[in-house]
């Protein structure tokens, strides 16, 4: 199976790669929302997407290297993505990448008075008791709430953020992109079958636990880098441009 040395490409390519396809998943909003890579293993210093540039024309050179433990933010980086993706980076728990969107399902999810996403299908529970939910939501992610944000970095592959968002993390581009691909996908499904009014049926715990497990297994053998790989050979037909 694919590895992760198997990526075509370099580590900023992948990324850029995966803010187009965030856009064509229509997981963006406007030009808010970002997504950041560590390049050093301590996270100090991070690739981001710089301010107003939007997620269907990212490239690889568009992205801006920063240092996270640097006084002032730079001028090309959006405040909030300065703040929180600073925080996570500088305080995470193995956190080499951080995804953050305000995506559809994942969002209204976090809008309920119970966030959770109980194991009614297979994709839901994949991520079955890892998720962290934050019900202490206290504005945009600046100062304060920025640097809470980045202590619960990494305690889980998905932050899902009380009347904010998600954030997917990973230890490179591709885990974290398929947490936040798959995380989305369950929401759906899972906000979908309640729209229904019918009553919804999650399985019990220990089916939710095997098949949790059995999902870490499928990813330890290269199925995100795989998703990746296939998504790279998509653009590379139809939008080479992210490569530039």
């Amino acid at each position: 199976m694919t590895t992760a040395t198997e990526l075509s490409g370099t580590p900023r390519e992948q990324l850029a790669c995966a803010f187009r396809w965030l856009a064509r998943l229509d997981m963006h909003e406007g030009v808010a929302n970002h997504c950041s890579l560590a390049t050093q293993a301590d996270g100090r210093r991070f690739l981001v997407n710089p301010e107003g540039r939007h997620f269907a024309e990212m490239r690889a050179s568009d992205l801006v290297e920063v240092d996270a433990s640097a006084a002032q933010r730079p001028e090309s980086i959006d405040p909030t993505a300065w703040a929180i993706h600073g925080a996570m980076h500088r305080q995470g728990r193995g956190v080499g990448c951080v995804m953050h969107a305000h995506s559809l399902y994942a969002t209204a999810l976090a809008c309920l008075e119970t966030p959770e996403l109980p194991p009614v299908e297979q994709n839901a529970m994949r991520f079955f008791e890892r998720v962290h939910i934050d019900a202490g939501f206290d504005g945009m992610g600046l100062d304060e709430e920025a640097e809470r944000l980045g202590k619960l970095a990494g305690t889980a592959p998905i932050l899902l953020l009380g009347n904010h968002g998600v954030v997917a993390t990973g230890h490179d581009v591709a885990e974290a992109f398929d947490h936040l691909y798959y995380f989305e996908r369950a929401c759906r499904s899972y906000l979908v079958a309640r729209a229904s009014g019918l009553p919804v049926r999650p399985v019990a715990p220990e089916i939710a636990r095997k098949t949790a497990q059995q999902w870490e297994d499928y990813l330890a053998q290269g199925s995100a880098h795989m998703h990746l790989a296939a998504l790279m050979r998509l653009l590379d037909r139809d939008a080479p441009d992210y490569r530039d």
